[in-house]
Order: C-alpha cells, then structure tokens, then sequence
C-alpha cells in the first residue's frame, strides 16, 4: 500500500512538471563569435617541430619576426624546445630579444619551460 501510494505521487509530480512546461522557441538574433586565440600555421608548424614546413613557408615569405598570438616564431622554438628549428631561425636573422606582451623573450620561455638545450642555443647566440 505504501508503494503504491509513493508510486503514485511521483507519477502525479511527473504529470504536473510535464503539463505546466512551457516550450521556449525564441531565436537569437544578436549574437557574435570572435575567436580569442589565433596561431598562425607558420607557428604551429613550429610547435610540432615540422622543419621542412617552416623551410617551405620561409621560402614563400612567412615572416621570422612576425609575431602570432603575442609570441615570435623564435618564442615558439625556445618555448617548446625545438632546437633545430631554432638554429635555423637564429641563422635566418631572426630577432631574439624581442618581448611579448607579458613582457617575455624566447630565453625566459625557454627557462619557464625547462628547455635547456633551446636555452644553451640561445645563450650562445645572444654571447
């Protein structure tokens, strides 16, 4: 008897809930995305250590000093230890201390990233 009458009034919260819902069918008419994180895809080249992509885009013209997302290419390198990349950009002619908006060079994102031998590479090319 208790379970029915439990049953029971669930079933009745359930029928109540469902007959009392409204349906929303507004539409959104002003609204706006902006992507907040932009990379370029000489960067992200970059970050996945893709040496002959980064020759191919510096021999169609990317810009080595051009920052993406508030970093250089450079930072890139140092910040996820792509040494080989890195040299070929330090003998490209690329700038090494030049400073994000954080007011970071590639050596502190090398350091902030326990990139040492970025950081050695560097060090030696700023001595």
């Amino acid at each position: 008897m208790k379970k029915t009458i439990i049953i029971s009034a669930i079933a009745l919260c359930f029928s109540v809930v469902s007959v009392n819902a409204k349906s929303m069918n507004e539409t959104v008419k002003d609204y706006s995305v902006e992507a907040v994180v932009q990379v370029s895809p000489f960067c992200v080249s970059i970050a996945k250590g893709d040496l002959e992509t980064v020759k191919k885009l510096i021999s169609l013209g990317a810009d080595i000093n051009k920052k993406s997302n508030g970093m250089t290419p450079v930072m890139y390198a140092a910040k996820y230890n792509r040494t080989d990349i890195l040299k070929f950009l330090i003998a490209k002619g690329a700038k090494l201390k030049t400073k994000c908006p954080k007011g970071l060079t590639a050596v502190k994102y090398a350091e902030r990233s326990n990139a040492k031998e970025a950081l050695a590479i560097l060090k030696d090319a700023l001595a």
